[in-house]
């Protein structure tokens, strides 16, 4: 592959968070190595393209495909080391591009939570892409890294300072940020679709293996808010966990297959933070509105009075709502002897965009850069997850560009 033209090429770089990747590999994408990235921007209307490329100030090549359009994919994947793309619903508009990655062997990375989709990916590419060395993460956004790899980065602690293996992690959020229009369209695509039945299994993504009852129900998304003895608060159900869930449950997994278990019976959980005072009441009413939205999503009826109301696909917040957003995830960690340790993924930042780009971007360049000493060296592939495809040095890589991941024991 190093005979490609390109390290990385930005696919779906005329959207609204396909542009800010572009601005993101603009600023950061020479900081910290010495290697100049050869990268391009791609997607399916070139005037777009270039009006990016005129805004953004940045001298790369551009790069035409309709992701309907398998040859003019072929043509684009087949020149590149690392595709990142953005272009959503990807159960749409992802078939033809990780077929080709596979295919090429060209590593792939994307910010899909459409787990379901997943799945088929799993079902037609993990086995040829394992044995030839190609590593497709989906899921490299705020669904699902500060999960995924917050709960690695918890496990690796006490497995390597502590000396003992992980019983379970519980991961608990809080953020504030916006809402854009492609994320929201990922969503009723997927109530819409006929893999909507498929969201509730907790191990829709694991490797084929019987599961009883009890471990069924032990890993059951929450429904009703409860009382944390470990946070002294309320928590409520939150309303990403059953796609980070299930990618966390993946790499668990993975990595007991690669004789690298979390623990035995490991079990991970997450829900939304709520504090004091009224805390009781703030996480009744998250659940209630969660619910009702829920809800609201599968009635093709009340969806269609909600639709016009929502940011359409193409946009979302403003400048400032993301500037200022911002996001926690704090992992509490159970060794098997029972001690606790304290994990935290956060930053300054909108989640859904500004985390979301910062997430990707990283993990592509991690794929370019790092090849060498990323978990199990090049001989890795399948469909992987963050942490089983990524590992510590996407952790190192998003310390420098000013994440805080951080343990407490």
């Amino acid at each position: 592959m190093s005979d490609r033209p390109y390290d990385v090429v930005l696919y779906g770089a005329s959207g609204f968070v396909g542009k800010q990747t572009v601005q993101y590999f603009a600023r950061h994408a020479f900081a910290h190595h010495a290697q100049p990235i050869r990268w391009a921007i791609a997607g399916r209307n070139r005037q777009k393209l270039e009006a990016v490329r005129s805004e953004v100030n940045v001298k790369v090549d551009i790069l035409v495909a309709d992701s309907q359009e398998q040859q003019a994919v072929d043509d684009i994947v087949s020149q590149t080391r690392v595709l990142l793309t953005t272009a959503g619903p990807f159960a749409f508009y992802g078939n033809a591009l990780v077929d080709a990655c596979v295919r090429f062997k060209t590593h792939y990375v994307d910010i899909t939570g459409e787990t379901p989709w997943v799945k088929t990916l799993i079902d037609r590419y993990h086995a040829q892409a394992a044995a030839e060395g190609t590593r497709i993460i989906p899921c490299c956004g705020f669904d699902s890294v500060p999960s995924d790899l917050g709960t690695y980065w918890v496990v690796r602690h006490l497995r390597q300072v502590l000396g003992v293996p992980c019983k379970s992690v519980t991961g608990y959020f809080q953020a504030y940020g916006g809402f854009n229009g492609g994320t929201l369209a990922s969503g009723f695509t997927l109530y819409d679709s006929d893999q909507a039945a498929q969201l509730s299994d907790p191990f829709l993504l694991n490797p084929p293996k019987p599961h009883t009852a009890a471990e069924i129900e032990q890993n059951r998304d929450p429904q009703a808010p409860v009382f944390d003895a470990d946070l002294n608060t309320w928590v409520a159900p939150f309303f990403m966990s059953p796609v980070n869930t299930r990618i966390v449950r993946r790499s668990s997994s993975l990595f007991a297959q690669w004789q690298e278990p979390y623990g035995s019976d490991f079990t991970y959980q997450e829900y939304y933070k709520l504090e004091p005072p009224l805390a009781w009441l703030k996480a009744t009413s998250f659940t209630a509105g969660l619910a009702l939205f829920s809800g609201a999503l599968r009635q093709p009826q009340v969806r269609s009075l909600l639709q016009p109301l929502l940011p359409q696909p193409g946009s979302g917040p403003s400048e400032q709502t993301m500037n200022q957003g911002w996001f926690s995830c704090e992992l509490i960690g159970t060794a098997a002897d029972g001690r606790k340790v304290r994990g935290w993924v956060r930053d300054q930042g909108d989640p859904g965009n500004r985390a979301t780009v910062k997430f990707l971007c990283e993990s592509a360049l991690s794929l370019a850069l790092q090849a060498d000493e990323l978990p199990g060296g090049q001989s890795r592939g399948g469909i992987l997850t963050p942490a089983t495809g990524l590992g510590e040095v996407l952790v190192q890589r998003l310390r420098r560009a000013g994440m805080t991941l951080e343990i407490q024991a």
